[in-house]
């Protein structure tokens, strides 16, 4: 049964979170959208898809607004609290922090289980509808935007220019039309004006040109007897197949191996399968050698030095040379060999540390909501102030701190400097001892941000100072 007391830590936390979870993710997906700006510009798209494009693009950002949120609607909450006197009047009754701090660790639980299963389940997916949409926006042409006085060469074996164009987006002055599919030369056509229009299923572009020439070369290349011809018109139509400014649709499946589109039930199996290619590889590698150099599996008994000087010793003049062609050709077989498989189990071995770092990445970004509740509540208590001052300014520096510690982190585990675990759960295992450190401050009422505290305490290092120089 909820009592009246967890309905007031409850109704404290819920709108400030609900508040800065919202906000975090519209800034966290206007810098996505800086960041792919310029492939978006120009490329004729609609609504609907910039929208699925920012919608695929700013899915993986909500298990970063998730812990951003509750580490500033905890901080936010127990700061009003306190600056209220409601703490204090809590902790008088008696009422431990922790039990007053209770429906919301049940809360912060919840919301981590929420950022598990949304970052394993709907992500990969989100990520993998992504690939493909940008594949498709990267590679589409630029929309069908005629300029003046500037040649629009997008559309293939094509380039049109116009001098100048009517307010009313159809009438056209002073065309010219250079034309790439002639070996010999570029075609040409020249009107006075004409006017343009697009066919109602959007495939075609038609320019209905008026008083001009085209000029045409026919013949062979290198054939000095080309003709050349010149056809004047009054009234000319001009078609051009638009389908190749149009976006393309690639298929999802051509990225479903990536890690970032995987489930830890995928990444798992993938981690086993690269292993066993891994182990597969060293034990081809060794059995190679064993095959080629029989000589490494004599036992120690034998010396290898006197084995090999007793067989040299042994060989006919008229085989030396040629023994020792093959030796060297084996050997190079072998030096070959050995570069190629170590090459290719460099490259499973990087595999696997991507494929696990992504793996320890889903649990340690939920865990990470917990740990920073742990930071946010007793700053607040400990802070005692509301709003977005003070509150906001402490839960940016720990953010920055958070998310500073992942970058180095997934820096250190892809230049495999550190292992995957140790990588991703860093910034975990730092702010692990704060969050336990201030609970425990908050606790026993700890004047941590105290300013008097602190002059109080530069006051005594002061007076030592001055009775030690007496």
């Amino acid at each position: 049964m909820i009592k009246k007391l967890d309905k007031l830590v409850l109704k404290s936390f819920i709108g400030p979170f609900i508040a800065t979870f919202f906000i975090t993710w519209f800034v966290l997906m206007m810098q996505i959208l800086w960041k792919y700006v310029d492939d978006l510009v120009g490329k004729g798209l609609d609504f609907a898809t910039i929208g699925q494009f920012l919608w695929y693009a700013s899915a993986s950002l909500l298990v970063l607004a998730l812990p951003i949120a509750i580490l500033i609607a905890s901080i936010m909450a127990f700061g009003n609290l306190g600056e209220s006197f409601e703490l204090v009047a809590v902790k008088s009754s008696g009422i431990s922090l922790l039990r007053f701090m209770k429906p919301l660790i049940i809360v912060a639980i919840l919301l981590s289980g929420v950022s598990f299963i949304f970052g394993n389940h709907i992500i990969p997916v989100a990520n993998l509808k992504f690939a493909a949409l940008y594949n498709d926006i990267f590679y589409k042409k630029p929309a069908f935007d005629l300029k003046e006085g500037v040649f629009f060469g997008h559309i293939p074996n094509y380039a049109i220019k116009v001098d100048k164009k009517d307010r009313d987006g159809k009438t056209i002055h002073g065309v010219l039309i250079y034309e790439h599919g002639n070996p010999l030369q570029d075609n040409s056509i020249i009107a006075e004006k004409g006017v343009m229009s697009v066919s109602p299923d959007n495939n075609y572009l038609e320019f209905h040109l008026m008083n001009g020439n085209r000029y045409q070369e026919r013949g062979f290349p290198g054939d000095s007897t080309t003709e050349f011809i010149r056809l004047s018109f009054k009234s000319f139509k001009k078609l051009f197949d638009l389908t190749s400014l149009k976006k393309a649709n690639t298929s999802d499946s051509l990225y479903k191996g990536g890690q970032k589109m995987l489930s830890a039930r995928q990444l798992n199996r993938n981690i086993d399968s690269l292993q066993h290619l891994r182990d597969t590889a060293v034990y081809y590698r060794k059995s190679v050698v064993d095959y080629n150099l029989p000589y490494l599996r004599v036992s120690d008994s034998v010396s290898k030095d006197k084995m090999i000087h007793v067989t040299a010793g042994i060989i006919p003049d008229s085989l030396q040379k040629a023994i020792y062609s093959r030796s060297y050709h084996i050997a190079g077989d072998i030096r070959n060999f050995m570069a190629f498989n170590i090459t290719e189990t460099k490259s499973t071995l990087d595999q696997i540390r991507m494929t696990k770092m992504e793996w320890h990445r889903k649990y340690a970004m939920s865990f990470a909501c917990l740990i920073l509740f742990f930071i946010g509540a007793p700053l607040g208590s400990i802070i005692r102030k509301g709003g977005f001052g003070m509150p906001l300014v402490v839960a940016i520096v720990f953010f920055l701190i958070f998310h500073l510690l992942n970058m180095f982190g997934e820096k250190f585990v892809r230049e495999d400097i550190t292992s995957p675990f140790l990588g991703m759960w860093l910034s975990v295992l730092v702010l692990t001892p704060i969050g336990a450190l201030l609970t425990y401050k908050a606790m026993t009422d700890s004047q941590v941000f105290n300013k008097e505290a602190y002059t109080r305490f530069a006051k005594r290092i002061k007076k030592i100072f001055i009775q030690s120089s007496k």
